[in-house]
């Protein structure tokens, strides 16, 4: 068993198309097909089910997969060791972030890392939760950015702060003078939401079922940024992250803070308690954990 043959069972394994595997692979279809029936025939069992055109993994196959990221996540940890020896003068860094707060928390941290260790690449990914959960798990990502709690027996998490949620509404709305607002504004007002799969928006229906109602928006999507253009726009309002809303600073939007209840949410760091922790990922997360401390004095 060769680890190229895992390779090409791993993203077959994600794709569960032969075409668009080998595509991704670079390598013609033929080729990865040919791969896949001599590793079915090193195993002694087929890997994957084809049902008239779907290609599904069988349990044989469901369990080399996990094993295969066992496999890589073994030997990621020997080149972390071995990058080690070497300090901070080489190396990578992957780090998955909530869009909530990638554009205001990570730049100076950024900075200040990248001026200091300049041959250290540095990669940030702006995810949802769930998606730096799966990175993290799968070994695609060497540290996470995430709202807690985020429980897994593999993942370790370390505190960062806590964020206020805030209503953000048009400057020209009936409530925009006002001090503050309760959460029960959404059940009268139109609003624009994160769709229920995204934690903030959870969060918001939770907190709107202790209060005895279900919002109900007039728009959902996906990014912040067409949210708050919408808000802008005067579509209606909504309920997003303050310093998201204070980093934002769109003259169009009042941002109020919401009482009764107060809503909020954990940020914090995240990695993989049997992962190696290079010289990199120690040091950017001292400098991060360093300037939310500094944040919070100022």
């Amino acid at each position: 068993m060769e680890l190229k043959q895992l390779e090409y069972f791993m993203a077959l394994c994600q794709e569960l198309n032969f075409t668009r595997a080998a595509e991704k692979l670079g390598i013609a279809q033929p080729s990865l097909s040919q791969q896949i029936r001599l590793l079915e025939h090193e195993i002694g069992m087929p890997l994957f089910d084809r049902v008239g055109k779907r290609t599904v993994m069988t349990e044989a196959g469901k369990t080399l997969l996990h094993h295969s990221y066992n496999v890589f996540h073994e030997l990621s940890q020997a080149r972390a060791a071995i990058s080690e020896l070497q300090g901070l003068s080489r190396g990578a860094l992957k780090i998955g972030v909530l869009l909530t707060v990638v554009n205001y928390l990570l730049p100076p941290t950024v900075i200040e890392f990248h001026q200091r260790y300049p041959k250290v690449e540095l990669s940030i990914f702006g995810l949802r939760t769930g998606d730096i959960y799966e990175g993290l798990l799968k070994n695609e990502l060497d540290l996470g950015i995430v709202f807690l709690p985020m429980e897994h027996d593999d993942l370790e998490t370390i505190p960062l702060f806590t964020e206020n949620l805030a209503l953000a509404v048009p400057v020209d709305h009936p409530i925009a003078k006002e001090p503050f607002v309760s959460l029960a504004i959404l059940k009268e007002t139109s609003s624009i939401l994160l769709p229920n799969t995204y934690f903030l928006r959870q969060l918001i229906d939770e907190k709107c079922q202790e209060l005895g109602f279900s919002p109900q928006p007039v728009l959902e999507m996906t990014t912040m940024e067409s949210i708050t253009n919408m808000v802008g726009q005067g579509v209606g309002v909504t309920v997003l992250s303050k310093g998201y809303l204070d980093y934002l600073d769109d003259k169009r939007i009042r941002t109020i803070p919401i009482q009764q209840p107060t809503i909020t949410a954990q940020i914090g760091i995240v990695y993989r308690k049997n992962k190696y922790l290079c010289a990199a990922s120690r040091v950017f997360m001292e400098h991060l954990i360093a300037t939310v401390k500094r944040d919070a004095v100022r």
